[in-house]
């Protein structure tokens, strides 16, 4: 199956945020250069945030629902008016399904199998989870036979680590309170959290250029 193409080298993940406060992450996330942000299904009235902060998006800016681990959740998420899907978990139902409705899916991978069986099924990226677990060696490894697949590092990338991320061959990276800040979320303070995007996005776009290091075949 043809995949959807979908050049977007950092996506901000957050999760368990009340729906008048993502407005504002948003609004000022988007405005200090990110340009995908996700909100996950299991954040209270997900759906519903999405709708209503649709109409908001600025154009080339993305908005997309992740944890979205089944069919049902799928349909939830794009009736709502995600952009994209992002699941922690490889379900070719899901991948199908967004495929069919010209939705990019980023499937949740972590074994060869899986990445190749997401990708073959139509999964526009792979999003590689947890990346913690065994870090920016493993994800150089895969790329040795999967080099054309495009890998999503997800799971403990930090502004500080992100380098060795890319360079193992990241396509990109999801980030969640490491992007935003811990402090400036649980406090809500919007400043700080623009402030604590630009510096992210601005080392991303600088470690987004490192040539990927040697994989093994």
């Amino acid at each position: 199956m043809e995949q959807i193409k979908l050049d977007v080298p950092l996506i901000g993940i957050l999760r368990g945020i009340d729906g008048g406060f993502f407005r504002e992450v948003m609004a000022t996330s988007f405005a200090a250069g990110l340009t995908a942000l996700e909100i996950t299904m299991n954040t209270e009235n997900a759906a519903e945030i999405v709708r209503s902060c649709r109409a908001r998006v600025p154009a080339g800016k993305l908005l997309g629902i992740g944890t979205v681990r089944n069919r049902d959740e799928a349909e939830i998420a794009i009736a709502a008016g995600a952009m994209f899907l992002v699941t922690p978990n490889t379900d070719i139902r899901v991948i199908e399904y967004g495929a069919k409705r010209n939705i990019p899916v980023i499937a949740g991978a972590f074994t060869p199998t899986e990445i190749y069986r997401a990708w073959a099924a139509g999964a526009t990226m792979i999003k590689v989870f947890p990346c913690s677990v065994a870090g920016p060696a493993y994800l150089r490894e895969i790329r040795g036979p999967f080099d054309h697949i495009p890998l999503l590092a997800v799971g403990g990338v930090t502004r500080e680590n992100l380098g060795e991320y890319f360079r193992a061959g990241a396509a990109g990276v999801g980030v969640g309170s490491a992007l935003f800040g811990a402090h400036a979320l649980r406090e809500k303070k919007p400043k700080e959290i623009g402030e604590n995007v630009g510096r992210f996005v601005e080392a991303v776009t600088t470690a987004s250029t490192a040539r990927p290091e040697h994989c093994a075949g």
